[in-house]
């Protein structure tokens, strides 16, 4: 039988955790997360990581593998479950892979370029100028860096913005030059499978785990890494509020507001960028045994 990736993919708060335990155990199989947050073994609470009672039930990869002080990104996440799935399909035919962040899933399914690691002297210089100077000056360095990537961004995204300078600056090329963006042949079939339901559900869904975050000690577990808060791992929706907060820039209540609206906000984005996929095969979470089913006979043909 022709090894596959069964890929279960979706926006935040929908289910996808309780969903791929037991599409797994369907299939005989291990999960991989693929969720660019729950690498970090100090973030339990606010990136919903699975709980020991998860975990104990299927074996998963790529959970609380590393510190939020390492440096970590999607090309190196690629190179280490291309890895890992050349191990698992050894012993099994197919493997889980779940999880939410975009580049993340697009790196393991399509492949990404390689970039180089940024000099974080580099890093903290264009930091600096954008603390100093704001957006508008690092917009004007890669207009004139990269002219052709700054047509292709989004001018209000700073962090892609400040990103294509700090490579351009590392390697002195453009940035779109880095960029092949051509979809790499992978070993194995992949089946996608997304997860959606109605949007007020979905948002009823998303205030309702940030509160059990909340109830569960996520002020607490965020104090720990204030002193870190300038770190990309903790630019972190469900942290980087709280910092805010305590950096006086309002109250709690505030803080909670906004946890819940990013929160909605980033699985807007989510669904945005996985509905430009025409391979994703979507269903409600709720139609668990039709999913199951729909896999398994996928895997027949496949």
């Amino acid at each position: 039988m022709t090894k596959t990736l069964v890929v279960l993919i979706g926006p935040t708060g929908i289910g996808k955790t309780e969903l791929s335990l037991r599409l797994a155990k369907a299939l005989n199989t291990d999960i991989i997360s693929s969720d660019s947050r729950q690498i970090f073994k100090e973030l339990k609470i606010g990136t919903a990581a699975p709980t020991p009672e998860q975990l104990s039930k299927v074996k998963h990869h790529m959970v609380a593998t590393h510190s939020v002080e390492d440096y970590y990104n999607a090309y190196e996440f690629e190179q280490d479950v291309l890895k890992l799935l050349s191990d698992l399909f050894n012993q099994h035919n197919q493997v889980v892979m779940t999880g939410g962040s975009m580049m993340y899933v697009d790196a393991v399914c399509k492949g990404i370029d390689e970039l180089p690691t940024i000099d974080p002297e580099l890093r903290q210089e264009v930091m600096d100028t954008y603390n100093k100077e704001g957006l508008d000056a690092i917009r004007r360095q890669l207009k004139m860096l990269d002219p052709e990537f700054y047509d292709q961004v989004d001018l209000k995204n700073h962090k892609r913005v400040i990103h294509a300078v700090e490579v351009c600056l590392m390697t002195g090329k453009p940035y779109s030059s880095l960029r092949k963006n051509t979809a790499q042949k992978r070993p194995f079939n992949i089946l996608k499978i997304g997860l959606d339901m109605d949007r007020e559900e979905l948002y009823d869904r998303i205030n309702r785990r940030v509160d059990i975050m909340l109830e569960d000690g996520l002020f607490d577990e965020a104090k720990a890494f204030y002193h870190l808060k300038d770190l990309n791992s903790m630019n972190t929706v469900g942290y980087k509020e709280i910092f805010g907060h305590w950096d006086g820039e309002y109250d709690a209540d505030k803080a909670v507001e906004l946890i819940k609206r990013n929160s909605r906000r980033y699985a807007k984005r989510q669904l945005s960028w996985f509905r430009r996929d025409k391979e994703i095969h979507w269903f409600h979470p709720r139609n668990e045994e039709e999913i199951i089913n729909f896999v398994k006979s996928e895997l027949t043909i496949m």
